[in-house]
């Protein structure tokens, strides 16, 4: 099922900052957004994985976004959040810069993303959210993590 379908016409999105861009994921597939913590390294783990962190007695791998998407990389700061989010029934973290709201965006606000944004590959992306003169990159979040890399985090 696709997460920006809705019988509304409107999704329901949290958004947050990596970089300069603003992004957005729906809300049906975030569980909560927490600070940093430190997470616990992996040998061998692919570079975009931070590590492993333990969330209310369930071990969860947590991803930097940034690292993922091979975007320039900065400190991480009081803003910086982990959004815990499902992903193919499984449940991951994610570092993003900071998460700056949850809006409503009328579907018919959301285009078909350009082959390649800033770098990222529209593999990854649904749309483009059109918000004033704000665009909003909408992510495909299930397909953030090949087949060959979920099943190294375990999946």
């Amino acid at each position: 099922m696709n997460e920006y379908q809705g019988d509304s016409g409107v999704i329901q999105l949290v958004v947050f900052g990596l970089g300069s861009e603003e992004y957005g994921v729906p809300i049906t597939q975030v569980q909560e957004i927490n600070r940093l913590t430190a997470p616990t390294k992996i040998p061998q783990a692919p570079s975009f994985v931070e590590g492993i962190i333990n969330l209310r007695g369930k071990i969860i791998p947590v991803i930097d976004l940034k690292k993922r998407f091979q975007l320039p990389w900065a400190d991480y700061s009081d803003s910086t959040r982990i959004i815990v989010i499902n992903i193919a029934e499984h449940t991951v973290g994610i570092i993003v810069d900071a998460v700056t709201e949850v809006l409503r965006l009328p579907l018919q606000s959301v285009e078909h993303p350009p082959s390649m944004i800033g770098g990222i590959s529209a593999e990854y992306l649904y749309g483009v959210g059109k918000i004033g003169e704000r665009l909003l990159l909408l992510l495909e979040i299930d397909k953030i993590l090949s087949k060959d890399e979920k099943s190294q985090l375990s999946f």
